[in-house]
């Protein structure tokens, strides 16, 4: 950080923070759904995308199922929306602005002993 970059103000690290969060929770339920949204047959190693192997045919999602991954991705664009308008983007010189959120991506993620149990 230079002098002409206050330091992240603790709501912005906190939203940050939710928002590293609302994505990792979005992906793990993301991995645990059928792998299409609506109904739709698989098909045999060699017929299609051959790299991925035989795919099973998916049964879609359900309505709730639905509505779970959109209130997921609706928190997503409601934190992604307050990190991106925080007044604090306001005092970064813009030649500075790309840095500074990446930084601040940095400094906010969660540490992966958050999202690992190690055995004992």
């Amino acid at each position: 950080m230079t002098d002409a970059e206050p330091p992240f103000p603790d709501d912005l690290l906190q939203l940050q923070d939710r928002l590293h969060r609302a994505h990792a929770e979005h992906r793990a339920y993301l991995a645990d759904l059928p792998w299409s949204v609506e109904p739709m047959a698989g098909w045999k190693r060699g017929e299609r995308f051959s790299h991925r192997g035989d795919v099973p045919d998916s049964p879609g999602w359900t309505d709730e199922q639905k509505e779970a991954a959109e209130r997921i991705r609706a928190e997503l664009r409601e934190l992604s929306t307050a990190v991106a308008g925080h007044p604090h983007w306001l005092s970064v010189p813009r030649e500075r602005l790309v840095d500074a959120r990446m930084r601040l991506k940095k400094q906010a993620r969660p540490a992966e002993s958050d999202d690992v149990t190690h055995a004992a």
